[in-house]
């Protein structure tokens, strides 16, 4: 069976360099993670504590990362906006893989009239930008993080059905699927205890690319000023603050969270595609 998982386009494989990346990366993934569930215990101070008197002031002992326009201590920021720039993503991946793989599997097990509905579904969501509908939604519900990560779990939806239908329409056609038919099996009983094991390792791949994804495509609402209320640290919204310390020609603390973001969606990014490499090779 051979593996192809749906890319976006944006961020391009790194060819002859995943290898030596990997463990790196894999690192940098449990760093972040690790950060951000021991953030309320390792930011040294309230993350939306204003001291304009020491507003754009560079690193220091006080403050080990400067502070932003306001005087909010950037590390603190950094820290908690770990939390919600992972919280996000996170959200939007369990949504899409759960409604993609269950799609997936009904239009690749069924066939028939079921499949082409399921099919031309997705393929009309696929017309439809997720930004464009993450703003649609947020502008009419307001802030908050549950419109944009609803908005974009069902733009994220097809690319995970997509990729189940394929990997169902491989494993029925196996011999083992018709072996257990005949022993009386149904339908459900074969697709839960064997089908979807088999297909697991590739869809969780797919999942953990779609999560740098929405990672980034979260920043970029955060920093447009949408969804993320102002007062909660996030790292897009950072960037969207830090613009007027680059005007004063204190750009530290717009960097930094663009740095963070980065690093962490090509951190993803290469983890999943080793994962993807090492089914591959397993199941060519």
């Amino acid at each position: 069976m051979s593996v192809a998982l749906t890319r976006r386009p944006g961020l391009g494989r790194l060819k002859g360099t995943s290898a030596p990346l990997y463990p790196v990366c894999l690192g940098a993934v449990a760093l972040v993670v690790l950060a951000a569930l021991l953030a309320p215990w390792l930011a040294p101070y309230d993350p939306n504590a204003v001291d304009l008197g020491n507003a754009l002031a560079g690193p220091g002992a006080d403050h080990l990362l400067g502070v932003d326009a306001a005087g909010r201590d950037t590390l603190s920021r950094l820290l908690l906006g770990a939390r919600t720039s992972l919280l996000g993503p996170l959200g939007v991946v369990v949504f899409s893989t759960v409604a993609g793989v269950v799609i997936g599997v009904a239009a690749g097990w069924r066939g028939g009239w079921l499949d082409s509905v399921l099919s031309r579904s997705t393929e009309l969501v696929f017309a439809f930008p997720g930004m464009l509908l993450a703003i649609l939604i947020v502008s009419v519900y307001g802030e908050g993080l549950s419109a944009p990560v609803i908005a974009l779990a069902i733009a994220y939806l097809p690319y995970v059905s997509r990729l189940t239908r394929s990997l169902v329409l491989a494993e029925r056609a196996r011999p083992y699927v018709a072996a257990y038919q005949v022993q009386g099996h149904s339908a459900v009983q074969i697709c839960l205890r064997h089908v979807l094991p088999n297909i697991a390792p590739i869809v969780l791949a797919q999942s953990t690319i779609n999560f740098g994804y929405a990672l980034m495509d979260l920043a970029g609402l955060s920093f447009l000023g949408l969804g993320i209320p102002a007062l909660t640290p996030d790292w897009g919204r950072m960037v969207f603050d830090g613009q007027t310390a680059i005007q004063h020609g204190y750009p530290l603390s717009a960097i930094l969270p663009c740095a963070a973001i980065v690093l962490t969606v090509v951190a993803f990014n290469v983890v999943g595609e080793r994962w993807a490499d090492r089914v591959a090779r397993r199941t060519a």
